[in-house]
Parts: C-alpha cells; sequence; structure tokens
C-alpha cells in the first residue's frame, strides 16, 4: 500500500489505481510502500531536492496490496504465486497501460535458485501466460501470449542481521530469495556508493563497512544458490546503501547519511530514508519505465534486456571480475554484482558512444513432424568492416545481450531438471574468423545437439568471451562480451546466429 495523499505522490496515483488483494484498507500502515513509490517515480530525492529545478515525470504510478495488515491471517506459502497472479491482475483489469511491476518482497527460498512454486509462476506471468492452482504444481490457463507479457521486477532479498566487517562473505553465504530465481524475471542486487560518516559527535571513529563501489552489505546474492544449471542472478545491482561500524561488534544499518531519501509515511509532507534490495528494486523499476516511455514499441523482454545491457561494472567490481582469468570463477562473481549498474542516460539516450543494435524477432524454433528441424536467425552486424580492420592491435568490445520468456513446466516433477523446467531456449554465437557461413551453421547445429543430449561443454569458435557459452547459456537472459582486436573482430563479418535448443516443448511433442 501507498499514503496516496502525499504531496509528492497524489498528481501521480489516482485513487482508481489503489488496489488490494487482501482486502481494505488499500493504503500503507507499514511505510514501506510510501518509501517505494518515491522512489519508483523520481528516484532518490537527494539531488531533486538540491537542484530546486522542475521535474518531468513521464511515467505514474500503481499500487496493490499485497501483504496482510498485522491481526490478518498470513498467506499460506503454497499460495504466494496465486496471490501474486491476483494481484498482477487487478489493475490489468482497470486499465490497459503498459507497466513494470514492482515486486521488493521475497522470502526464504527452499532450494536457493531453484524454480519454486512461486517463482514458476513468475516465470508464466511473465511469459503472458494466467496461472491457476493444480494438485502437483501449478495450472497455466492458456499458452503463452506474447501481448500480455508483463515485466517482473523483483528484489533479491536482504542478508539477516546481524552484520559482519567480513560483509562480501556474509553477502556470498545469503542466497537470494523465492522468487528472485524466476527465469523471466529482472532480479535486482543492492550495491553502494555511500561512505559519508556522520558529523554526529556519537558516531566518532564510525565508518562505513562497505567502500564506494562495491556490493552493498545490505545485499544476498546468487553464489551459492543452486547449482550450475541455474540463471546468473541478480541480473543488475543498484544503490542500496551502506551500513555503519564502530570497528568492534556494533554496526548500524539505516543511518540516513548512507540511506537513500524518499517520501515517508508519516505526514503528507514528510521524507524520510530507504536501502537494500527494495529500494534498488524500486529504482530500477524505474528505469524500466522511463525506457518503456521513451521505447514505446519495445516487449517486455526487450526493457529487460536494455537494463542489463546498459549497465556497467564499478571500478571494484570490474577489478575483482577482471582478476579472475577462469570463467566459471568470473560467472561466481557474476552471480554477485550481476552485470553492473545501469546508467539511466544510457538507458535512455545511449550515452556512451556506443553503436547499439535493437532486434525485435519472433520465429517458432522447431519445425517438422519429429521436432528436428531447428530454426535460426542470422544477423550481419552492419559495422565498417574497413573501419575495424585498420584498428589493427587496438582492442575494441563487443556486447552481446539475448531476452527472451520461456514457458516454465506447470507439473513440479521437472523443476529440478534444466532441460524439463523451460519451454525451449535460445543461444547465440558469433561466427569465427576463419568459417564461412554453412561451416558456420553446421557448427551451431552440432553444439545444440551436443546440448540438448545433455553435453554441458558448449565450445566457441573463440576464447575472446568474457564468461563463454558453459556460464551464459543459463536462464533466458544471456550476455556476454567479446574482447579482442579491431582486426580479429572485423575478421568474423559480424555474422550473429540466434537459434534454438530444446525443452519440455520439444521433448513432449
Amino acid at each position: 500500500g501507498i499514503r496516496r495523499t502525499h504531496v509528492l505522490l497524489a498528481e501521480s496515483l489516482s485513487a482508481a489505481d489503489m488496489h488490494s488483494v487482501v482486502g481494505p484498507p488499500e493504503g500503507d500502515i507499514h511505510g514501506h510502500g510510501t518509501a517505494m513509490a518515491g522512489l519508483a517515480l523520481y528516484g532518490p530525492l537527494d539531488t531533486g531536492l538540491l537542484a530546486g529545478a522542475d521535474v518531468t515525470l513521464q511515467h505514474r504510478l500503481e499500487s496493490v496490496k499485497l501483504l496482510p495488515d498485522p491481526g490478518m491471517p498470513p498467506h499460506d506459502p503454497d499460495s504466494y504465486g496465486l496471490v501474486t497472479a491476483e494481484a498482477v491482475a487487478a489493475p490489468e483489469a482497470v486499465s490497459s497501460r503498459r507497466r513494470a511491476y514492482c515486486m521488493p518482497i521475497t522470502a526464504p527460498a527452499d532450494r536457493p535458485g531453484e524454480p519454486s512454486l512461486w517463482s514458476a509462476t513468475v516465470d508464466a506471468l511473465a511469459a503472458g501466460t494466467d496461472v491457476g492452482r493444480a494438485e502437483d504444481g501449478i495450472e497455466l490457463l492458456g499458452p503463452p501470449s506474447p501481448e500480455a507479457a508483463r515485466l517482473v521486477i523483483i528484489s533479491a532479498g536482504n542478508v539477516d542481521h546481524p552484520y559482519e566487517h567480513d560483509y562480501r562473505q556474509k553477502c556470498d553465504l545469503s542466497p537470494i530469495e523465492d522468487p528472485a530465481q524466476a527465469w523471466n524475471a529482472l532480479a535486482v542486487g543492492c550495491f553502494t556508493a555511500l561512505t559519508d560518516t556522520p558529523s554526529d559527535p556519537s558516531f566518532a571513529g564510525w565508518t562505513a563497512v562497505a567502500p564506494g563501489g562495491d556490493i552493498s552489505p545490505h545485499s544476498r546474492t546468487g553464489v551459492i544458490a543452486g547449482g550450475k544449471p541455474w540463471p546468473i542472478k541478480p541480473d543488475i545491482t543498484m544503490e542500496g546503501g551502506n551500513v555503519l561500524t564502530n570497528g568492534a561488534a556494533d554496526f548500524h544499518h539505516n543511518h540516513p547519511l548512507l540511506s537513500l531519501r524518499t517520501t515517508d509515511l508519516r505526514s503528507d509532507t514528510a521524507l524520510g530514508s530507504a536501502n537494500a534490495t527494495s529500494a534498488a528494486t524500486a529504482q530500477a523499476s524505474r528505469l524500466a519505465a522511463l525506457a518503456m516511455a521513451t521505447y514505446p514499441s519495445y516487449w517486455p523482454e526487450t526493457i529487460r534486456a536494455l537494463l542489463v545491457h546498459s549497465a556497467e561494472w564499478t571500478p571494484i567490481m570490474r577489478d575483482e571480475i577482471l582478476a579472475e582469468t577462469g570463467k566459471e570463477k568470473r560467472a561466481l562473481l557474476l552471480k554477485r554484482y550481476g552485470w553492473g549498474v545501469p546508467d539511466e542516460m544510457a538507458v535512455v539516450s545511449s550515452s556512451r558512444n556506443a553503436v547499439t543494435m535493437v532486434v525485435q524477432d519472433e520465429f517458432v524454433p522447431f519445425t517438422g513432424d519429429d521436432y528436428r528441424m531447428r530454426n535460426f536467425r542470422l544477423h550481419e552486424l552492419p559495422w565498417p568492416r574497413e573501419v575495424l580492420a585498420d584498428l589493427g592491435p587496438d582492442d575494441v568490445d563487443l556486447r552481446v545481450t539475448l531476452s527472451y520468456f520461456i514457458e516454465p513446466t506447470a507439473a513440479r516433477r521437472g523443476w529440478r531438471r534444466r532441460y524439463a523446467y523451460a519451454s525451449h531456449g535460445l543461444r547465440f554465437e558469433l561466427r569465427g574468423p576463419n568459417e564461412d557461413t554453412p561451416t558456420f551453421v553446421r557448427r551451431v547445429n552440432r553444439e545444440a545437439a551436443r546440448e540438448e543430449e545433455g553435453d554441458t561443454s558448449a565450445s566457441s569458435s573463440t576464447d575472446h568471451w568474457m564468461v563463454g557459452p558453459n556460464q551464459r547459456n543459463k536462464g533466458s537472459l544471456h550476455q556476454d562480451i567479446w574482447e579482442g582486436h579491431g582486426a580479429e573482430l572485423a575478421a568474423t563479418g559480424g555474422v550473429l546466429a540466434v537459434h534454438a535448443v530444446g525443452g519440455w516443448w520439444k521433448n513432449n511433442k
């Protein structure tokens, strides 16, 4: 719920857009929703308060109260998914607006990293499939509908108290919570750039736990969340604040100086502070809404890709990742940092002086009576080949992001097996420097068949990829960065294949 009458929220949240799936009142009595609303609408208020300039909004708010108030019976954990589906449907029944669903609510996972009843429901909702209850899992009410696809943004969850000086270990040993492991969702962890210490004499000698640019001490990670087959989560990180310590056993986890300014429940003009992965998720949802307003023709899958594609590691993150030479160890660090921190200007204006080619496409992954005909898309990147070749030994980067939504298996029995959970998979590969296109297509077909047979040692035409296919080919969002000389990249011809691998759609005929 949200305090709708707050002066900074009232004009952006209509009474008709206040919903509840747990009965009245629709408003906020905890403060969490009101704080998230300010961040989702404006981002951190500090900049606007200091600038004193007009703020032009391109999006508005809706609110769905999901959790029962104190004194009301709690939800049965087995019903979390169905309650979420009801909450998703509430605003859709009133308006056909395009929207990003911000869900900074999580619960401990039974099997960290693996699909659950809740995360499978999120995957189905994202793919445009409504769900119902079934004895052995969930019931998918009809096939996926691209027109009904949804972008769901979920927090990775916060570490439990007490905090520790070895904050990285604490974060890495705190697995992401349910349902942030959902394949189709955008999972958000948090980093921090806030390191100032209070001038209050009572905090003399206190310091920030994490250095600027590192993971926030509040953030859970995917480092120990499940085995190798499951997606790399979180996908991105946003500012979530820092923690103060006196160097001994005392910690202060929510000091305003190391938190984010936002709207507060106490009155219609009150400001307060928020932090941790909820605050990060609200900010990511705002970026998604800005991207939807800037690019109205983009699909939910594309908006998700855009946020991840525009993310950059901070210097501390990059140094940690590049210090590892093994791709598997690099992937482990991705499960701490995600692909970094998305930049607002890069999301809405490609401000990094990097050419970005966006392709939205759909195709049937398999055809033929026996579903053995594998469909391809070959994209020839429109780059100036001669200019790349002239760069010679100068380094260039090529970042590729592939985002799509899978349909989850309805029955729980397939949820512990990678190839039985998802309806299908997509992969990308770059043509090798010395390959012609027919040879390239044969190689990709061969590798895809091997993967379907359970061979997880995917190969590539090059070792220039930062994490490589063995690590990136998980979940339904794949990203990698090709690093090398311009002349080497020019020799590939810029031919990129997107192709399918089988899941339960193919196996079940």
